[in-house]
């Protein structure tokens, strides 16, 4: 019997739904490249690529679809490194379920922002990725006590940071879309909560939920509008 349960913690210790994630979007990759290429606009759209206009005329699907979407091989190779090495730390802290919740909302937000700042036909799984680097930024605000976190956090943030600074001079880059992502990220992480690290404030937990969704809507109904 003990070994059984310590055959099953080890199996839930295991980061199924990052490897989950990775292997639709790699799918989902090759879908595109037999169907005419990734980097094809037309494949683009009809795979779910953001597209301000298609949005605005009721396909609101579109401010989901793009994270399971790249534009060529070195932007889903880098995305998919970087999901399995963050996503593995995130899913351990948070555990599975509010792993995916957390993913899935950030890159959500990340997009909604896109929406509402830019026009640029965008995709890919950056948006819920700097989802990521958002929970970390609360883990440290929240367990700074803790030298691994506070760590963890340091070097997340200098990522981050250089991230951004890179974003500013490279053309094509989704700023809004990230920076959306990594503010989304910071609020669903307060939203959900730690339970396996420790208790995080029940006043931070509502006041991150309200700032959410607010700020969701505010952005939506503002790229609607435009």
């Amino acid at each position: 019997m003990a070994q059984v349960k310590y055959r099953l913690s080890r199996l839930n210790q295991y980061p199924f739904m990052t490897v989950g994630l990775i292997v639709i979007m790699v799918l989902v990759y090759g879908a595109m490249t037999l169907d005419g290429g990734s980097t094809n606009v037309n494949v683009l759209i009809t795979f779910g690529a953001k597209l301000n206009a298609l949005i605005q005329q009721g396909e609101w699907w579109r401010l989901f679809t793009p994270i399971f979407l790249h534009i060529g091989f070195t932007h889903i190779l880098m995305n998919m490194i970087t999901l399995y090495f963050v996503g593995i730390q995130i899913e351990a802290a948070f555990g599975h379920t509010r792993f995916l919740a957390l993913f899935l909302v950030a890159g959500i937000g990340g997009n909604v922002a896109s929406f509402c700042f830019s026009n640029s036909l965008s995709a890919g799984a950056s948006t819920a990725i700097f989802g990521l680097f958002g929970a970390f930024m609360m883990l440290g605000e929240s367990f700074w006590q803790n030298p691994v976190i506070r760590q963890l956090t340091q070097t997340f943030l200098a990522f981050v940071v250089m991230n951004i600074l890179f974003d500013l001079f490279a053309p094509g880059i989704d700023l809004a879309g990230h920076i959306g992502g990594l503010v989304a990220g910071f609020l669903v992480a307060y939203s959900l909560g730690v339970p396996r690290i420790g208790k995080v404030s029940s006043v931070k937990r509502v006041v991150a939920t309200v700032a959410l969704i607010v700020g969701l809507v505010w952005l939506y109904l503002h790229g609607m509008a435009q």
